[in-house]
């Protein structure tokens, strides 16, 4: 059901809108050549290729302290202060 959906029209376009490209399935793919190819190591080795990777993936959030924050929401809304919402 889910491969269905996933060449949909609607899919397609969901994805195109909120990633900007058409959805290949590579991460399905990817993700089956991993399990794959890491059932073929002795048992201690893939939770250490697993923590590798996690390592170098970059994040998608980045964790500020609070004077970070503060200088940071002043520098791109700073010139909003004192203006009145309509």
């Amino acid at each position: 059901m889910s491969a269905e959906r996933e060449s949909s029209p609607v899919h397609q376009l969901q994805q195109y809108y909120r990633e900007g490209v058409l959805h290949n399935c590579y991460g399905k793919w990817s993700a089956l050549w991993d399990c794959l190819y890491l059932k073929t190591k002795p048992s201690s080795q893939p939770q250490e290729i697993l923590e590798v990777r996690e390592k170098a993936e970059s994040h998608i959030w980045t964790y500020w302290t609070l004077e970070e924050a503060q200088a940071y929401w002043k520098q791109e809304f700073g010139h909003l202060n004192g203006r009145e919402s309509k």
